[in-house]
């Protein structure tokens, strides 16, 4: 016996981590090769425009690197893009792309703990014995008169 029920509708879920196109940005050239995922701007040459395609293929690149060798994700990625690209340039992508990360980080964490310090120091001067506003209005102004201003 079957029956003549519907089963309603069933959407699937939808993936996770999905990078749009627009996430890409255009980045300066700063060197004569084009990196991988980035074609020359034909308006400016200083410019180099994503190529959100090949952008998206090298970051499932780095999810097989977890897996097969530089060399085997190298060829994956030549195939999947049409572009070449070689082990060792895949390597050095990579650990170039690590090492800003890593740097970025720590440059905020000494942001942070700079801007700690610096709030620190000034609820110290505000509260010690003997402390005038008008010292600390005149340090303020020597601060901004003493910072380099761009011409």
């Amino acid at each position: 016996m079957t029956t003549t029920r519907s089963t309603g509708k069933w959407i699937l879920p939808q993936p996770k981590n999905v990078i749009d196109d627009d996430d890409f940005l255009s980045i300066p050239r700063i060197a004569r090769t084009i990196p991988f995922g980035y074609i020359e701007d034909p308006d400016d040459t200083d410019m180099l425009l994503p190529v959100p395609r090949e952008l998206r293929a090298l970051e499932k690149a780095k999810d097989h690197l977890k897996q097969y060798s530089y060399r085997e994700v190298a060829n994956w990625l030549a195939k999947q893009t049409g572009r070449s690209i070689s082990h060792m340039g895949l390597k050095k992508r990579i650990d170039s792309e690590q090492s800003n990360k890593r740097r970025s980080a720590t440059l905020r964490e000494w942001a942070r703990r700079y801007e700690a310090a610096i709030s620190k120091a000034e609820t110290i001067e505000r509260s010690r014995l003997g402390a005038r506003k008008s010292r600390i209005k005149e340090k303020q102004e020597d601060d901004k008169e003493s910072a380099p201003t761009e011409h």
